[in-house]
């Protein structure tokens, strides 16, 4: 009985060092990985078969955005019917959710200047800087046709859209281009005319009257003539181009 005590006191000796350096190993790697991305480290797993499994779905998170980026980047239209954009926003605009942060309980009078400056974005982004997948594009119809009025055809006010002066800007020079290339339709005021204001029996815009008979050496208009030039205009005239009126 001795002895079988004496060779596990030994072999619990032996082990215990090994096992020591697995903890030591385990708090280490805790130490330096951030708290949210290791999830499944052990001290009893080798360092070798390790893994975490929420850094790999950070990390794939990260690729499909990236690829549905580099997707929508030269058709931007295309995100507007998928089913992404259909189960985030519906059938409403991307704007009739959004509500900016304010202090207070009136809110500003104007907008933010720009909601991403360099790699920082503010808190509560604009409804087009909050969506990376949301470009702003001439041919992208149904995204303008948001920010239009039904009744009147006139750009709606950021202050209503919630929209930065950034992407305002850039929003009503797709809209001016799409009206340019006919991809948007506009309103035309419109003014009944009469036909008085095409008649020529006005004097203004009447018939020429025939030339009077002119002598020479007669004017023209009869007030011409009693107009009389300054002298001293004349003379500076005459000093100026004498050489030619010789």
């Amino acid at each position: 009985m001795a002895t079988s005590m004496k060779y596990i006191a030994t072999f619990i000796c032996r082990v215990s060092p090994s096992i020591s350096h697995s903890v030591r190993q385990y708090q280490s790697r805790l130490q330096r990985l951030p708290a949210r991305t290791c999830l499944s480290l052990s001290p009893f797993i080798h360092p070798r078969h390790s893994y975490c499994k929420a850094a790999s779905l950070q990390d794939e998170a990260v690729a499909q955005a990236t690829e549905a980026l580099a997707r929508y980047k030269d058709r931007p239209w295309d995100y507007l019917e998928s089913e992404e954009y259909i189960e985030r926003y519906g059938s409403s605009p991307v704007w009739a959710d959004y509500r900016r942060n304010h202090k207070g309980g009136i809110p500003p009078q104007k907008t933010r200047k720009t909601c991403i400056r360099g790699d920082k974005i503010c808190g509560n982004p604009c409804p087009i800087c909050r969506d990376p997948n949301i470009i702003i594009h001439h041919q992208n119809v149904k995204l303008l046709q948001q920010f239009i009025s039904p009744h009147t055809g006139m750009v709606l006010d950021s202050t209503r859209t919630g929209v930065c002066m950034k992407q305002q800007k850039k929003l009503n020079e797709a809209i001016n281009t799409a009206q340019d290339h006919g991809l948007l339709s506009f309103q035309i005021p419109y003014v009944e005319f009469s036909g008085e204001d095409y008649s020529n029996s006005h004097d203004a815009v009447g018939s020429t009257p025939p030339p009077p008979s002119l002598t020479l050496g007669d004017n023209w208009y009869k007030w011409y003539g009693e107009i009389l030039p300054d002298e001293n205009e004349v003379a500076k005239v005459k000093k100026k181009y004498k050489a030619y009126l010789k």
